[in-house]
């Protein structure tokens, strides 16, 4: 006898005492076919939990003998109880399990039947059929006899049970007898697959053969002598489901895959249309609808042309073919699970194995009834997957890929006008072509349907109790229930229109290291160090202008705002925390006048565009922060200088001869400069504005179109874009900058920060090359301010040179500020790429709010 032993599940053994059990598992042990992990006894757990195997109570007087069984009986209680629960976490973990225990009563199996289907493994059943007789020459054998009497009653019990065994709902029940010879043989995951060279992974293809094969074609696949589609590096595609249904080549398609499978050079899973059609195929009374028909069409042309026979033969072959396909594969890499593949989403506590309920939910997700219309209600079950396996589904059409918490959904909807996209893997990159046409005939389409609700209001609830972002250049983001509900607050009540709101620029971090100069606390050095030991070969040094910080958001005009925004509006103007820049009168006057100037320069049809999103410096610094420097700048320079002087004047007058009044004397003339430099400092930056002719704004950052973003272009791109978008709007300046690229190009940049920071311009920022840089895998700050010290005398005090004041300071701990710059860079990357996509605001939004939540977590605003 070959008994076939599943990858995971549990094997429960079944037999009396003395039948064989721990003695057959300890064969498989010692043979190396089993695990001494994967054996779990009742016996030792009766030991683990009480000392003792087993508590003879017979022959004994009957008070002693009733207080021996119970102390047996609770035991074996407690014992059992924590058996259950190692099996159960077993189970959960995908594992195989042998039970030892005698299992005699019913009960007793089917407990575990149902801890089985609850954790949706299998189960198995080795029955042990051994005469009384050997049992009890066994039992005389035992150091723990359990005696002539409870081995006659196991044995009843036994032969009572043994005709019930299999009608029980085990997926297999061997029944051994005691000198039986058999084999073991142990069978991997099937749903497990290896890598490979690479898989491709096409998304509901639903019978668009033509878009279908351009796809494999711009994937590098290849036609051969017998017609397959093979890739020269020896890669294989991979469909999510629905091969068939809706589109115009539900056959063709369907019997291109079946070549394939066979052939080995693709794989295929189950899905909700591939599983009506396998039933229809099989002769099951199915109602074909939702493009299901045309399947029967194509078969009735099919049988016309070829005869009834062949045509049987095929719908077999397809059925097969169809019930065979696995609810999900999980794909392993150097054999560490790494990705999963299911039509329409997983269960993280599903993945890597079988069950009814399992196909249900892979075949149509998570459902929550039907609406007005008969469509399912779909939950969004990927907002509970917590682990770092990918998922890849398809199911319900997107416009865009869809990432998000680690999923990804490549349905966008070929059958409906758009696109057949693949992803490949390990690349992690998106191929796609358009459909040539909707085939589908649907009133409802879910791209439609998807373009109509883009701008419908975020659901706040999803986001009160804390939430993660995955972004592309970070990894996940968590934001703390404590903060977002801050952001939440700022958002219902004092920024711009959410729909408007799709980008928070980043705070910046100081160098992570004070300046090693005496006389410096910021020294551009330690920035050009960073990135230099970091592999960094080339960087930007940009003059950090002293204004406040502004994103624009400018449209070709009204009617495309309406599209992207739902607001009938020339682009809007706000600040980094989301509220509006200007007064709504200076916002149109501002915004009309830019887009006279671009639409005169051609901006728009140049670039092919119906939006440009930028990232700016608006000044005058007073624009904005005019209370601020009314009410404590200049107040507290005013009464600095005036104390300050007459302190010194008053020193000067009773200094002759004293040299201790000497010495303060010399220090307040110090501190008098001090003042007199912190009012220079932010008078330098302010000016009367009389109309909008005297605004400066300088664009830094070039973010995005609406047809790309430019997160893959280098800083020498943004300030060669600076600078012809200062040529077509006078609005718009332009940014010095130098490019540090050896010891020479560094010396001269050193050299001009100093020049500019002596005049009291606040200082520089050095930025990597590219806009985005990793080194060893890790995102490096994307850019690293560094202040003048003149400028600093307004954000650490006018005194913060004296030296006891700057050894204080070299101390401070910018770590948390690092992070927080990089978190929140890459949520605006995200934002920006999720807006231009076409996602929901909703999806823009989670990453706003994400960023206003991390500026509500305190750090020092200094920094």
């Amino acid at each position: 006898m070959r008994i076939i032993l599943p990858h995971s599940g549990i094997v429960l053994l079944v037999g009396p005492s003395n039948s064989g059990k721990s003695t057959l598992l300890r064969k498989f042990i010692d043979k190396k076919e089993i695990l001494a992990s994967e054996v779990v006894s009742s016996d030792d757990f009766r030991i683990l939990v009480g000392d003792l195997e087993f508590i003879d109570w017979h022959g004994r007087h009957k008070d002693e003998a009733d207080s021996l069984y119970d102390e047996y009986y609770a035991i074996s209680s407690e014992a059992f109880s924590m058996m259950d629960s190692v099996i159960e976490a077993r189970c959960r973990l995908n594992k195989l399990t042998f039970v030892d225990a005698t299992h005699l009563q019913p009960n007793d199996r089917k407990k575990y039947i149902t801890l089985a289907r609850k954790n949706n493994v299998p189960i198995l059943a080795i029955v042990l059929d051994v005469p009384q007789d050997t049992l009890l020459g066994r039992d005389e054998q035992r150091s723990n006899p359990r005696g002539i009497r409870r081995i006659k009653q196991q044995y009843q019990v036994f032969k009572r049970e043994k005709r019930f065994i299999k009608k029980e709902g085990y997926t297999a029940t061997y029944v051994l007898s005691d000198f039986e010879d058999f084999e073991l043989e142990r069978r991997s995951n099937p749903l497990e697959i290896d890598i490979g060279a690479g898989i491709d992974f096409i998304g509901d293809i639903h019978g668009c053969f033509d878009e279908m094969i351009a796809l494999l074609e711009k994937l590098g696949y290849e036609k051969n002598q017998e017609k397959l589609y093979v890739h020269p590096d020896g890669r294989k595609f991979f469909s999510v489901g629905d091969v068939m249904s809706r589109g115009p080549e539900s056959l063709k398609t369907m019997l291109f895959f079946l070549k394939h499978l066979k052939s080995g050079l693709a794989y295929m899973i189950d899905s909700n249309h591939g599983w009506k059609i396998a039933r229809w195929l099989d002769g099951k009374n199915v109602t074909l609808s939702h493009g299901d028909e045309k399947v029967a069409e194509d078969f009735v042309e099919y049988e016309e042309n070829y005869g009834t026979e062949q045509a049987t033969k095929i719908k077999t072959a397809l059925k097969e073919m169809l019930l065979k396909a696995p609810s999900h594969y999980v794909i392993m890499k150097n054999g560490v699970q790494t990705l999963v593949c299911a039509h329409a989403g997983i269960k993280d506590e599903f993945i890597g194995k079988q069950s009814p309920d399992i196909r249900d939910f892979c075949r149509y997700g998570d459902t929550d009834g039907f609406d007005e219309n008969g469509k399912p209600v779909r939950k969004d079950w990927f907002i509970h997957h917590k682990t770092s396996t990918l998922i890849v589904w398809g199911h319900d059409p997107k416009p865009q890929p869809l990432i998000i918490n680690n999923t990804i959904n490549i349905d966008q909807g070929a059958v409906f006008g758009g696109k057949l996209t693949a992803f490949r893997y390990p690349e992690k990159e998106f191929i796609a072509v358009k459909a040539k046409q909707d085939y589908s005939d649907a009133d409802d389409s879910p791209l439609k349907d998807w373009e109509k609700n883009r701008l419908n209001p975020p659901n706040i609830g999803k986001f009160l109790e804390g939430y993660s972002v995955l972004t592309g250049e970070y990894g996940e983001v968590k934001v703390h229930p404590d903060t977002v509900k801050s952001a939440i607050d700022t958002v219902s009540h004092f920024t711009i229109p959410i729909e408007q709101l799709i980008y928070i620029p980043p705070t910046m971090s100081p160098t992570p290291n004070p300046s090693a100069l005496d006389n410096y606390l910021e020294h551009p050095k330690e920035a050009i160090e960073y990135y230099r030991s970091r592999r960094v070969e080339t960087m930007i040094a940009e003059k950090k202008h002293m204004g406040s910080r502004g994103i624009l958001l400018l449209f070709k005009n009204k009617e495309v705002a309406l599209k992207y925004v739902g607001f009938e509006i020339l682009g809007t103007i706000y600040t980094r925390t989301g509220r509006r820049f200007f007064d709504r009168e200076t916002e149109e006057e501002i915004v009309g006048k830019i887009n006279i100037e671009l639409h005169n320069s051609g901006y728009f049809e140049k670039y092919r565009t119906d939006y440009v999103l930028l990232d700016a410096e608006i000044m005058p610094w007073n624009l904005k922060a005019k209370e601020l420097i009314g009410s404590q700048y200049a107040h507290v320079s005013e009464n600095a200088i005036l104390d300050r002087v007459k302190l010194m004047e008053k020193l000067t007058e009773t200094s002759t001869g004293n040299e201790t009044i000497k010495n303060w004397l010399f220090e307040y003339e110090q501190k008098v400069d001090n003042a007199y430099i912190f009012r220079e400092v932010f008078q330098k930056y302010c000016w009367d504005v009389k109309d909008v002719n005297q605004i400066q704004i300088a664009p830094f950052h070039v973010l995005a179109h609406s047809n790309e973003t430019f997160f893959d272009k280098s800083h020498l791109w943004h300030m060669e874009m600076n600078r012809e978008l200062a040529k077509e709007s006078t609005l718009f300046i332009e940014t010095e900058y130098r490019v540090i690229h050896d010891i020479a190009s560094e010396e001269a940049v050193i050299k001009w920060w100093e020049e500019l920071t002596s005049e009291g311009h606040e200082g520089i920022v050095i930025k990597p090359e590219s806009f985005v840089f990793k080194s060893q895998g890790k995102l490096l700050q994307p850019a690293i301010k560094v202040r003048g010290r003149k400028y600093l005398h307004i954000i650490y005090g006018m005194d913060y040179l004296l030296p006891e004041n700057l050894t204080r300071l070299k101390s401070r701990n910018t770590g948390k500020k690092q992070k927080l710059a990089l978190r929140e860079f890459a949520l605006g990357v995200e934002g920006i790429k999720r807006f231009v996509n076409g996602e929901s605001i909703e999806r823009v939004h989670e990453c706003v709010l994400a960023t206003l939540a991390m500026e509500s977590d305190p750090v020092d605003p200094r920094l």
